[in-house]
C-alpha cells in the first residue's frame, strides 16, 4: 500500500502546487515577484542518460526490426505526461507493458480510477479541470506505481506550463476560491508527508552522486555470464571403437565476460572474454563418442586452452544510415555478429551475447550457419522496410595467419546472404539463405576441423587429404509464434560440396521444434526439437572420405532433444534436458546415444 498511497500524495502534492502559485498570482501586491519566469522553453528541460546505442540492443537477441531511433528522455511539448518518463526505469526480464502515455480529458477514461478511491477528487481536478495528467494508452492511471524524480520534474513542470497558460490568457476565473481553501488543508495536512518527501529526495540525490562517483563507466556496460554444467552420457558407443561409451558424470562450467561501450549514441565497440572446460563429448573420429553428433552447446572450442580466460570476440558496429547497419568484426561470425538466425530460431538459439536455450548445438542453427567459424570479417544488415531485413557478411576464419592458404582473401572463407521477412504483427517469419564457402587443404579453423558444420555425422565433416573443398549451402527456415504459449520453428538445408580434383558430394538436414514459453511458470521456457543432423546424402565414386570410394552414410540418424529452462528470478535459469541420438554416425549398427545435461546460468 505505501507505493499506492505514495503517488496519490504526490498527486496532491502537485494539486497544491498548482494552486499555491495561483494564490500568488491572486495577491501580486506581496508575491509577484516570487513568479517562476517562463520565457524559456520546455524542450531545454533534459533528462541526463548516458548515451545507449540502439545497436547495443543486439539483433541476435531481438526479434524487432533493426530500428535507428535513438531513445532519448527529453521532456518536449507544452504540456508533458508525467508516464512519459518511465522509460528510464531499470529493465526487467518481465513481459513488458504499453508504457506510452496519452492526454486524457475526462477521469472517466481511466478504467482503473473508481469514484470511490479516496484521491478521485483531486485526478478528477487535475485532469478535467487543469488536463496535467496523461493516462496510458490502455486506458488506466497505474495510481499504485511509485514515483520517480523524473516523473515528479515532469508533472510539475506540466503544472507551471498550464498555470502559465491560464495567466497569459487571463483565465484565472478558472481557479475558485473554495479550490484554494481546499489546497490550504491539504498542505496542512501532509505537511510532515511533503517534509518526509524531501529527505528522502536529498538522500536519494547524495546516493546517486556516490553511485556516479564510484561507477565503472558512463559510457561501457559489462555483461557477465557464468555457468555451471553437470552432464553424463547414459548410453550409447564409440561409434570408431565399437565399445560402450564411459558414463563419468561431469561438472564443467565456463564464463563470459562481455563490454559493450558507445561512442556516439549510434555505435558500439564489443569486447567478449571467456574461458571454460566444458569438454565436447565427442569429434569427428575422435573423443569419447567418435563423432560430433550430440555436440552441445556449451563445448569449449577444441583449439582453445582450459581454464584459462581469452579474447573470444571483437567487433565494431554502427549505423551508417537510419536502416542500415554495419559490423566489423576481428574475431566472431558474420552470422552471430547480426543476427541472422537468432530471429528464425528465438527459443532455441537465444543469441552469443547470452548463450543458447536449447541443450545442443544442432538445435541452435542449420547447417548454412554452421560451416563458419570465429574468425575476422564483415556484416551488414539492411532493413527493406518495415517487414523486410537483407543481411550480408564475409567470414575468414584464419584471417589473422599471415601464412599460405591463410589470409583474409586467400585463405579459408564464408561469404553468406539471407532474406528475411516478417509478418506485420511480427509472429510469423521465415528465411532464405546462401552461403558460399572455400577451405584450402590441410587448414583447420578454431572449430577443429579443415571443414564441415562441426555437427552431423563423421563424412560430412570430412575433406579428401591434399584438395581444398567449395560448398555452395542452401537454406530455408521459418518460425512462427502461435499464441503466447506454444511456438513453431523448422528449416531444412542442403549443401553441394566439390572436393577439388576429385568429385562432388551433397549434404543435407533438416529439423522442426516446438517452444512452450512460461510453461508451467512464468519465465520458463519448455522446448523439444526433432531432426536429422547434417549428412552424406550422396557421393561421387572418385572421393573417399574415410568410407570408401564413393560412399556416402547408408543411413538415417534421427535428434531428438527436449529441455525445460526454468528461472530462478531475474539473474539465474537452470535448464535439465535429455539429447536422444538414433543411429549414431548414420549407421544402424551403431546402438542410440542418450545424454543427460544440466545447466545452471548465472547473469551479471
Amino acid at each position: 500500500m505505501s507505493n499506492f498511497r505514495w503517488n496519490y500524495r504526490c498527486i496532491l502534492f502537485l494539486l497544491s502546487l498548482l494552486d499555491i502559485l495561483t494564490i500568488l498570482v491572486c495577491y501580486p501586491a506581496k508575491s509577484q515577484a516570487e513568479l517562476p519566469k517562463s520565457n524559456a522553453s520546455t524542450a531545454e528541460v533534459e533528462v541526463k542518460k548516458p548515451p545507449e546505442a540502439v545497436v547495443n540492443q543486439t539483433v541476435e537477441t531481438s526479434i524487432a526490426p533493426l530500428s535507428s531511433e535513438k531513445a532519448t528522455n527529453n521532456i518536449t511539448g507544452a504540456v508533458t505526461p508525467v508516464s512519459q518518463l518511465l522509460e528510464i526505469a531499470p529493465r526487467t526480464r518481465k513481459k513488458a507493458t504499453n508504457n506510452v502515455a496519452g492526454q486524457v480529458t475526462s477521469v472517466s477514461q481511466l478504467s482503473d480510477i473508481k469514484p470511490t478511491d479516496w484521491a478521485f477528487q483531486a485526478l478528477q481536478s487535475l485532469i478535467e479541470r487543469y488536463g496535467v495528467i496523461a493516462g496510458y494508452t490502455d486506458s488506466t492511471f497505474k495510481g499504485n506505481r511509485a514515483l520517480t524524480r523524473y516523473e515528479f520534474a515532469a508533472g510539475l513542470n506540466a503544472a507551471l506550463d498550464r498555470l502559465n497558460e491560464l495567466i497569459a490568457t487571463s483565465t484565472t476565473d478558472l481557479v475558485k476560491r473554495e479550490d484554494l481553501d481546499t489546497i490550504k488543508k491539504l498542505q496542512e495536512q501532509f505537511s510532515p508527508e511533503l517534509a518526509q518527501f524531501r529527505r528522502r529526495l536529498d538522500t536519494l540525490e547524495t546516493r546517486t552522486a556516490k553511485l556516479e562517483a564510484t561507477q565503472f563507466t558512463t559510457t561501457t556496460k559489462l555483461i557477465g555470464r557464468g555457468q555451471i554444467v553437470i552432464g553424463s552420457v547414459l548410453e550409447g558407443n564409440n561409434v570408431l571403437t565399437k565399445k560402450p561409451a564411459a558414463h563419468n558424470i561431469t561438472l564443467q562450467g565456463s564464463t563470459s565476460l562481455r563490454l559493450n561501450t558507445s561512442f556516439n549514441g549510434k555505435d558500439s565497440l564489443g569486447i567478449t572474454l571467456g574461458g571454460g572446460n566444458i569438454e565436447s563429448l565427442g569429434q569427428t573420429r575422435a573423443g569419447l563418442l567418435g563423432t560430433f553428433e550430440g555436440r552441445t552447446a556449451d563445448n569449449s572450442s577444441i583449439t582453445f586452452a582450459r581454464n584459462q580466460i581469452l579474447l573470444s570476440g571483437v567487433r565494431y558496429r554502427f549505423l551508417p544510415y537510419p536502416n542500415t547497419q554495419v559490423n566489423i568484426y576481428a574475431l566472431s561470425d558474420g552470422a552471430s555478429e547480426i543476427g541472422l538466425s537468432g530471429p528464425i530460431n528465438p527459443y532455441f538459439e537465444s543469441s552469443s551475447a547470452t548463450g543458447a536455450n536449447g541443450i545442443s548445438r544442432f538445435s541452435r542453427r542449420s547447417l548454412v550457419y554452421n560451416y563458419g567459424d570465429s574468425g575476422p570479417g564483415i556484416a551488414i544488415l539492411q532493413g527493406l522496410g518495415k517487414q523486410v531485413q537483407f543481411g550480408i557478411a564475409y567470414s575468414a576464419p584464419n584471417g589473422n595467419n599471415p601464412t599460405p592458404n591463410n589470409g583474409l582473401f586467400t585463405g579459408r572463407y564464408l561469404a553468406l546472404a539471407q532474406l528475411i521477412y516478417y509478418s506485420s504483427n511480427r509472429n510469423f517469419r521465415v528465411a532464405a539463405t546462401y552461403v558460399n564457402t572455400y577451405s584450402p587443404a590441410n587448414t583447420r579453423g578454431l572449430s577443429g576441423t579443415n571443414f564441415g558444420p562441426a555437427v552431423g555425422s563423421n563424412l560430412v565433416n570430412s575433406t579428401v587429404a591434399g584438395a581444398g573443398t567449395v560448398a555452395n549451402l542452401y537454406g530455408l527456415q521459418a518460425f512462427y509464434q502461435i499464441n503466447p504459449k506454444l511456438a513453431i520453428n523448422g528449416w531444412v538445408s542442403y549443401g553441394a560440396h566439390r572436393y577439388l580434383g576429385h568429385g562432388d558430394g551433397e549434404a543435407m538436414d533438416w529439423a522442426v521444434g516446438l517452444a512452450f514459453p512460461d510453461l508451467f511458470s512464468e519465465g520458463a521456457l519448455g522446448g523439444f526439437l526433432v531432426g536429422m543432423e547434417p549428412k552424406i546424402i550422396s557421393l561421387t565414386k572418385g572421393v573417399n572420405l574415410g568410407a570408401g570410394a564413393g560412399q556416402a552414410d547408408k543411413d538415417t540418424s534421427l535428434h531428438v532433444e527436449a529441455f525445460y529452462q526454468y528461472k530462478i528470478g531475474d539473474n539465474i535459469e537452470v535448464t535439465p534436458g535429455l539429447i536422444w541420438i538414433t543411429a549414431p554416425d548414420s549407421d544402424v549398427s551403431n546402438p542410440d546415444s542418450l545424454f543427460a545435461w544440466v545447466r545452471t546460468v548465472f547473469r551479471f
